[in-house]
């Protein structure tokens, strides 16, 4: 039944908090008082506040990772290597080229809550009705609102009555009915009935005005981003102080600048990582790729990795919980009646084939129900929002009797008291029903037949879907513009464990784990709460359906849009679920933490190989008096070093029971621990091709380079299992990608190109040593990952 509003509806836009000026009247505004007041509030629409393309594209270079990129750019054109440079510029633009998609989501969004907007509206000027743009719209317009129509502002009704849909704010799975004195707000759709309404509230300050803004400013770092902002910069504060060491000490043992150069070109190189930002990318855009087969379409690829990190789902209850359609959950028959009777009454004085809900959901529930004295319809008057009833005449054995539908107040005071029914009555709507009577009977002596409760039933997985969760480690709790009464029948049912909130406005410092339910929470409560919950350190994930979803949406770590969703939410959301049902957000926070899995190893050993090459540089310098390593070998380093292993985006890795976190400290930590046993490798190789087999510089920077190579591959295979490394075989593509590294090094080791040749078995016994190394690092990462909760 649609619920009513009367003149205590919360007004969000009154006169005063709006900027409205009191002098609008019945009669309308003249022309001139008209233009003056828009002037003053402005139009009524929302700002365009779309930048420069160029100015956009420009942005997207001038960051941390971009300078990063740009930096081994200028490098590599330094050395005259124009082709890596061209490769390094290609990662650039394709980094930016996707923060320019990903911004541009926003204004996407924008542009879809426009389009719900009245484009034009009947308002009263000079003393009489005309048809104005919507923008020309200003506080103390006198406005007519009429079936079909959208609302162009917030307004209040001051004669008529409508049957609302605002369910785009206000997240209401039903129309509610309005008269004098409520409040109707802009973007709602006129359902049924004729009103004069002032306006109280244009553009930016209506509620459609705000939660537009709150779309357009809503904006959170993820997590990924914040990753690769901390690990660059870790490292460079940590390399750059060893580059340093290493220029200082070059100096000291006055080697001239010829050398020195292309030792610190190696070094700066050595301390650049370069395909991080491409490897997280391509690490998401394989996830991404993984849940589209499983009916989940990410619209933003950093959403993939941020479920794995989620440790909170607000769920919107109104067509996420819930299927959005009414049905009958009880009838409660009279002494002299039935339950099927009841619903055959209620049925003859409901619409057949129209937009009700109501009416739908009351003969879809008749169906199948057939009584065998069933009456014949004689005539059939449609609900109206002033009487707030329907009703029909029919015929029984010959005789006419009238049958009511509506309200239970309405119906109850046409037929004959009854105590028992007015209690049943309001013990349903304690629990969050909704309410009709049905009365039949001669029109002067009818009887109350009995009562139906309404409710939007659950989903039929919802409740599994929220167990699951709860087994990842992932809390749910339900947000919803409802009734709190309402909010408890559903939350009940999908086995939401926990109190509602308490009305009011949302508390700074609330927990996701004080309450189960937010109820009767408008578009900003969604918003604020989402904020309160990423302030407190939890990774926030968003499942709405509807516009007024849209902000909180956009604000969340991961906005999940279900399949039925408007194009509103599907636009603000960073996943959106292609499939009815709900088991699309299960298998978001499974395949993320796989995506996250593997990007925490890629990151883990890029972490290794950065610090441990730029400290080989100085521990070779402090052993032969040279650099170790040439801007050549470095950058062939680089491309069998950072570019192969990206095969580690389509890994073999089991996900995390619980949500996954960025500890940058501790991954750091990890990271030189377990760069302190590679650089004693590669240390101890070099020495012993110095002091053991006599190597001159030239040799010495062949084998340096290849104990690099084969000992980043043992540290490779060492920690991409949590556990021991047997735990898991390692995907084809790995495989290759290691097999192509060895090869490439050994035949230019062995061939002697672009470096000095070494013996075939020498290069076999580092292979082999590096084997063993690989051993010995298995043991040794098990207490480092315990004690650093790398799981």
């Amino acid at each position: 039944m649609p619920m009513s509003v009367g003149s205590s509806a919360e007004s969000t836009a009154s006169p005063r908090s709006a900027g409205a000026v009191d002098g609008g009247s019945r009669g309308g505004l003249t022309s001139d008082e008209a233009s003056r007041r828009l002037k003053t509030f402005g139009p009524n629409a929302t700002p365009d506040t779309t930048a420069h393309p160029l100015v956009s594209a420009l942005g997207k270079f001038w960051a941390p990772v971009p300078w990063m990129l740009e930096a081994a750019i200028v490098l590599q054109i330094s050395l005259g290597d124009y082709a890596e440079a061209a490769i390094i510029a290609g990662l650039l633009v394709f980094n930016a080229t996707l923060g320019l998609i990903q911004e541009g989501r926003a204004q996407a969004t924008l542009a879809a809550l426009k389009s719900r907007l009245a484009l034009t509206a009947s308002a009263r000027r000079d003393g009489g009705w005309t048809s104005i743009p919507a923008a020309a719209l200003v506080p103390g317009d006198v406005v007519k609102l009429s079936l079909g129509g959208v609302v162009a502002a917030d307004v209040r009704l001051t004669e008529g009555d409508l049957l609302l849909d605002q369910s785009m704010l206000t997240g209401e799975s039903a129309p509610i009915e309005a008269g004098p004195g409520a409040q109707a707000y802009a973007g709602a759709l006129v359902r049924r009935g004729e009103a004069v309404a002032e306006v109280m509230a244009t553009g930016t300050r209506t509620k459609f005005g705000r939660t537009a803004e709150l779309v357009r400013t809503a904006y959170v770092v993820s997590s990924q981003q914040k990753a690769v902002l901390r690990v660059v910069r870790n490292l460079a504060a940590f390399n750059g102080v060893v580059i340093i060491m290493l220029a200082a000490y070059a100096h000291f043992l006055a080697m001239p600048l010829a050398e020195i150069v292309p030792l610190i070109l190696t070094a700066v190189l050595a301390s650049i990582p370069v395909a991080l930002p491409a490897t997280f990318t391509l690490a998401a855009a394989l996830g991404a790729r993984a849940l589209v087969k499983r009916g989940v379409l990410p619209t933003r690829l950093s959403a993939v990795d941020e479920a794995a990190t989620m440790d909170v789902l607000c769920a919107d209850k109104t067509g996420t919980l819930t299927r959005n359609e009414l049905s009958v959950a009880i009838v409660r028959p009279m002494p002299h009646s039935d339950p099927a009777h009841v619903l055959a009454l209620a049925a003859l004085a409901s619409s057949d084939g129209g937009l009700d809900p109501v009416d739908a959901a009351i003969r879809a529930a008749s169906v199948g129900k057939d009584i065998a004295d069933a009456p014949e319809l004689v005539k059939f008057v449609p609900f109206d929002p002033a009487t707030k009833m329907s009703e029909a005449t029919v015929s029984l054995n010959g005789e006419t009797r009238r049958v009511v539908k509506g309200a239970f107040a309405v119906v109850n005071a046409l037929a004959q008291p009854s105590p028992t029914a007015s209690a049943v009555a309001n013990e349903l709507e304690g629990q969050g029903f909704r309410v009709l009577a049905v009365a039949a009977g001669p029109p002067a002596m009818m009887k109350l037949v009995g009562l139906i409760a309404l409710s939007d039933p659950p989903r039929t997985d919802s409740a599994a879907l929220i167990a699951e969760l709860r087994d990842l480690g992932v809390r749910t709790v339900m947000v919803t513009g409802d009734a709190p009464a309402t909010a408890a029948i559903v939350a009940r049912a999908v086995g939401l464990d926990g109190g509602a909130c308490p009305p009011g406005p949302i508390p700074d410092d609330v927990s996701p784990e004080a309450f189960a339910i937010f109820a009767g929470v408008l578009p900003e409560d969604k918003y604020k709460l989402v904020k309160v919950f990423q302030n407190g350190g939890h990774s926030v994930g968003m499942c709405g359906d509807g516009v007024n979803d849209a902000p909180a949406l956009r604000q969340a770590q991961i906005g999940i849009a279900v399949a039925t969703a408007t194009d509103v939410a599907k636009s603000a959301a960073g996943m959106v679920l292609t499939e009815p049902g709900l088991d699309g957000v299960v298998a978001a926070v499974k395949e993320g933490r796989v995506t996250f899995q593997r990007i925490l190893t890629y990151t883990l050993n890029m972490i290794i190989k950065k610090i441990v090459t730029v400290l080989f540089l100085i521990f070779g310098l402090l052993m032969t008096g040279h650099a170790i390593l040439t801007p050549l070998l470095m950058v062939i380093v680089m491309i069998t070093g950072d570019f192969l292993t990206m095969a580690l985006t389509a890994d073999n890795v089991r996900p995390s029971t619980i949500p996954n976190a960025w500890r940058i400290g501790d991954l750091t930590v990890a990271g030189v621990l377990m760069g302190v046993f590679l650089l004693a490798f590669c240390t101890g190789a070099l020495a012993l091709g110095k002091f053991e087999l006599n190597l001159g510089i030239e040799a010495l920077r062949t084998l340096a380079f290849v104990v690099l190579v084969f000992g980043s591959q043992a540290a490779l295979y060492a920690i991409r299992e949590r556990r021991h490394l047997w735990g898991s075989f390692p995907s084809r593509w790995l495989a290759v990608s290691s097999v192509a590294d060895i090869s490439i090094a050994s035949t230019l080791a062995i061939g002697g190109i672009a470096m000095a040749p070494l013996p075939p078995l020498v290069v076999a016994g580092a292979l082999g040593a590096a084997a063993c190394f690989n051993l010995v690092l298995n043991v040794v990462k098990l207490p480092i990952f315990a004690r650093l909760r790398m799981t």
